[in-house]
């Protein structure tokens, strides 16, 4: 994948981006949490963020009718003026703000996320989209490493506003390398069905595709449960392990090691296993994980987050890469983002019941349930009969003709 030009452009690019986003969430849930002395309201930073997730058809439809490469750069350019309104927060009477730009980043989202994968698929052939992906994750989860040192550490010692400038640069990077692209897009096809028809047509193609169904369901079930760390870990490290918000910094960062390893095993993996069975296997890594973080030992949760990360990769891969082998060209946005809607929306409801639930129910309890529903997702996906990608598809995905990408 490191050939092509344009993949290293934009896997430069995100990096930075990766980075300044990281960063960013880490300090708004910090943010949030020392404005209003509540965990509650630190968890409710990362369900503003996944909440407009819903709306994805929406998203993949904009990123099937537009050009994809103008489209990311117009996103970038708007997210990064947005999140300089935070230089504006100054108390508690302004946490309002911090809420506001967090469900802006998921909105900005939508259209951005279906537009790169649908853009990997004609930058890259069908058999580099499992490494790309790869190659997406370990950034993604590695920069756990150093993305919250620098998130938590940026908010220490300078406060949210300094964090809120690294991220804006960071999308003024990401812009860039999107711009220098060498890539030549054929114009959007015209609209041939009525807007809500068109907007649907990918949550059609992912519920009558065998296997593609069958993986996002089961993606689906386990982030239900799944969005329940999003609060809980603030309570794993107060009531657990009995250390300062800020020590969650030092949990994703040992999360990150786990990331890195992940991300550059799952593409060999997928080789072997499958993209279905790469997500299962990803799967019921996250559930025994999340029963280790029931105890209040600092190595033992360590040790958990570690294999967090290293099965978080697996997962994503896997689903990312069977959407791109499983669906034609013309529908690659739309079915992208339905994909992404389907498991956001039970993410969105575990998050938003994570935070009312851990007020009122025992940290270690929720995370039992968490361990028992997530493992059976993995049974149910590792007995189903998945077929394999279809080769023509996937060819089709290769050679359809939209962009030109000169390997260096």
């Amino acid at each position: 994948m490191l050939a092509h030009r344009d993949a290293r452009l934009l896997l430069a690019g995100q990096t930075l981006s990766i980075l300044g986003d990281r960063a960013m969430f880490l300090a708004l849930a910090i943010w949030a949490k020392e404005l209003t002395h509540s965990n509650v309201a630190a968890g409710m930073v990362i369900f503003a963020i996944v909440a407009p997730y819903v709306l994805a058809p929406a998203g993949g439809l904009v990123a099937d009718r537009l050009r994809r490469r103008p489209l990311m750069i117009a996103v970038d350019v708007a997210i990064g003026l947005v999140v300089l309104l935070l230089l504006f927060v100054r108390g508690p009477a302004d946490v309002w703000l911090i809420y506001a730009v967090a469900a802006l980043y998921g909105v900005a989202g939508l259209a951005f996320d279906s537009a790169q994968s649908a853009l990997l698929t004609v930058m890259l052939p069908a058999e580099l989209l499992g490494e790309a992906n790869g190659a997406f994750q370990t950034v993604s989860q590695g920069l756990r490493l150093l993305a919250p040192l620098v998130g938590a550490g940026m908010f220490a010692a300078f406060g949210g506003g300094a964090v809120a400038i690294l991220d804006a640069a960071t999308f003024g990077v990401s812009a860039l390398c999107l711009a220098a692209l060498h890539l030549r897009e054929r114009p959007a096809p015209p609209r041939g069905h009525h807007l809500l028809h068109e907007m649907a047509a990918g949550i059609r193609h992912v519920f009558g595709t065998p296997g593609l169904r069958q993986i996002v369901v089961a993606t689906g079930g386990t982030l239900l449960m799944a969005g329940f760390l999003e609060t809980l870990v603030f309570a794993i490290v107060g009531e657990g392990l009995h250390r300062p918000p800020s020590f969650l910094g030092v949990l994703l960062a040992v999360q990150g090691i786990g990331g890195i390893l992940g991300g550059l095993t799952a593409a060999r993996a997928m080789r072997r296993l499958g993209d279905a069975r790469l997500v299962a296997t990803g799967i019921a890594l996250f559930g025994v994980a999340t029963a280790t973080l029931v105890v209040a030992s600092l190595p033992v949760v360590a040790a958990g987050m570690l294999v967090v990360g290293f099965g978080i990769p697996w997962l994503v891969v896997g689903f990312s890469t069977g959407i791109q082998l499983r669906t034609p060209a013309a529908l690659q946005g739309r079915a992208a983002s339905a994909a992404e809607a389907l498991v956001s929306l039970p993410q969105t409801v575990s998050i938003a019941l994570g935070a009312a639930l851990v007020a009122l129910v025992p940290y270690r309890t929720l995370l039992w349930v968490m361990t028992a529903v997530i493992a059976g997702w993995a049974l149910y996906l590792f007995a189903a009969r998945v077929p394999a990608a279809p080769a023509a598809i996937a060819g089709a995905v290769a050679a359809e003709p939209v962009a030109e990408s000169a390997p260096s």
